[in-house]
């Protein structure tokens, strides 16, 4: 079969082209390691590249950075089976405040929009955006944009989990199996707060086993559920006093690079069996660890 990813940010975005390639290329080799030929788009208008190529694919999956995404994904969904999360779905995780009222309506833990007088620190960040650009530590009195919001700064360990969820809704919906998301890591996010108050994002590691891992596991599913997501889903939470849900990223993230490097399976048919409503009940690890840089480099202990 043919499969199209169209990843945006590699001949795009030039910050955010190294981990772009690193996700493509392990994706790729995993779909053409069980026989299947991936197209890429070109250097031309990505829009148009995609309906260009789409339709004669059996699956395609987008990625782009998330206030981006939606728009493309539709596109690919009117052309061939999306094997990612849906655009309307994709849609509200790009809306970080509408995503924490979501959650929250279902009691799940999200930080909490603060007002300049908080008296603890706070967190600015764009209401829509990808991973750490433009997120920081709020300066005395300072307050948001009007494309961003200031929450509340949580102290706790920072997480992702990756997490595969099975076909729900989309132009596929004829596939609902009502079978559960397959769970595949809890990562550790490497982050630092520079002097500015400014985050940066330099990989993690892949896979731990943190002491609430059960119960890390159990809000990561409720939360891709809830949501409406399919496919390979990325979630940042922080665990301290309570799970909090930071971000959902409806779409492969750098946890990737590492797991896929230590996966006994294969997550392009991982992917492809979810898509249609029949994920694995679980996956296999070899036993190592993987540590990924936000560049696509893994080394493995």
């Amino acid at each position: 079969m043919k499969i199209l990813i169209a990843e945006y940010t590699a001949a795009r975005d030039p910050t955010l082209a190294p981990e772009g390639k690193a996700m493509v290329a392990a994706l790729k080799e995993s779909f053409e390691r069980i026989g299947h030929t991936v197209l890429q788009p070109s250097s031309g208008d990505f829009n148009a590249e995609i309906a260009r190529l789409a339709p004669e694919c059996e699956y395609g999956l987008v990625i782009a950075p998330d206030e981006l995404l939606s728009a493309f994904t539709h596109t690919l969904e009117l052309a061939t089976h999306n094997i990612g999360t849906d655009s309307t779905s994709i849609a509200v995780c790009a809306n970080k405040r509408l995503t924490a009222k979501v959650l929250a309506g279902v009691n799940i833990n999200v930080p909490a929009e603060v007002p300049a007088d908080h008296p603890g620190k706070r967190v600015i960040k764009p209401i829509k955006g990808a991973g750490s650009v433009g997120v920081r530590i709020a300066k005395d009195g300072e307050l948001p944009n009007k494309d961003e919001m200031a929450v509340e700064f949580l102290e706790g360990e920072h997480y992702s989990v990756s997490i595969v969820g099975s076909r729900v809704v989309g132009e596929a919906c004829g596939f609902y199996s009502g079978l559960p998301p397959v769970f595949l890591s809890i990562n550790r996010q490497y982050a630092e707060i520079d002097d500015n108050g400014t985050f940066s994002y330099h990989g993690g590691e892949t896979p731990i086993h943190p002491e609430r891992e059960t119960e890390i596991i159990e809000v990561a599913k409720k939360t891709i559920e809830r949501l409406g997501c399919q496919g390979y889903v990325g979630i940042d939470v922080v665990v301290g006093e309570k799970i909090w849900v930071l971000d959902v990223n409806p779409r492969p993230t750098m946890s990737l690079t590492g797991i896929v490097k230590i996966l006994d399976d294969e997550i392009a048919d991982i992917l492809l069996k979810a898509t249609v409503g029949l994920p694995p009940e679980s996956v296999h690890y070899n036993g190592k660890t993987a540590k990924f840089n936000e560049t696509g480099g893994v080394t493995i202990q």
